[in-house]
């Protein structure tokens, strides 16, 4: 996926290891497209394969994930020059534990059943590496705003990533998407699908529809330039 060239903001301030200026616009398509963490950087596999036998389970765990980012992100950055370097990894911590914690409540308070089914993998959300990663990586670089950004588009990068994942190992699986039957009472269920190896088979088949894609667009620029 390739998104539109922009001119770039040049107001902020050089930070060392800071990521390059750009529209808070480009940070989100970056996040959901380019930058995927799950199908490019393959990062947060694990809480992935854990949760993707249901769409309601994956769109949940999604949700979640998404608030702690932009939760963490924003107060890591709104308070960047205030951390000092030795603490700041334990101060990023912290703070996202914090919001994992508001997550996990809120998750057991309105939805115990999704809660129930999510089992510990809520709580795990505190060693993402998606999470601390972008803490580390760019929302203690960066302004608030294009810490917000880039958070918004990682989570809904994982979130999307997450959702087809459910989708097919749901609807494959047991026939229905959310509770609703959709492929009919004929349709005799995959069972395969809805195990752990069946996360497997569906992720490696993800991981290489993107890795043809990569080639072709690769081939195609390079056919462009010759």
């Amino acid at each position: 996926m390739t998104a539109p060239t922009a001119a770039v903001s040049k107001d902020e301030p050089f930070v060392p290891g800071a990521p390059p200026p750009a529209p808070p616009w480009l940070d989100v398509w970056s996040g959901i497209a380019q930058n995927n963490p799950v199908l490019v950087q393959m990062l947060g596999l694990c809480p992935l394969m854990a949760v993707s036998n249901s769409l309601a389970n994956g769109i949940a765990m999604g949700i979640a994930t998404t608030f702690v980012l932009v939760g963490s992100s924003l107060l890591i950055s709104m308070f960047r020059k205030y951390i000092a370097s030795e603490v700041r990894l334990t101060v990023y911590i912290l703070i996202i534990a914090t919001f994992v914690t508001v997550a996990d409540l809120t998750l057991a308070a309105l939805f115990p059943d999704i809660s129930k089914a999510l089992g510990p993998f809520v709580p795990l959300i505190v060693v993402n590496c998606i999470i601390l990663g972008r803490a580390e990586a760019f929302a203690g670089k960066v302004a608030p705003l294009r810490a917000v950004a880039d958070a918004i588009g990682m989570g809904m990068g994982f979130t999307l990533a997450l959702s087809v994942l459910c989708t097919v190992r749901e609807l494959l699986g047991s026939g229905s998407l959310l509770g609703f039957n959709v492929l009919g009472p004929r349709f005799e269920p995959w069972v395969f699908m809805v195990m752990p190896p069946g996360g497997f088979l569906t992720l490696g088949i993800l991981f290489l529809i993107m890795g043809w894609y990569g080639t072709r667009k690769a081939q195609r620029a390079k056919e462009a330039t010759a």
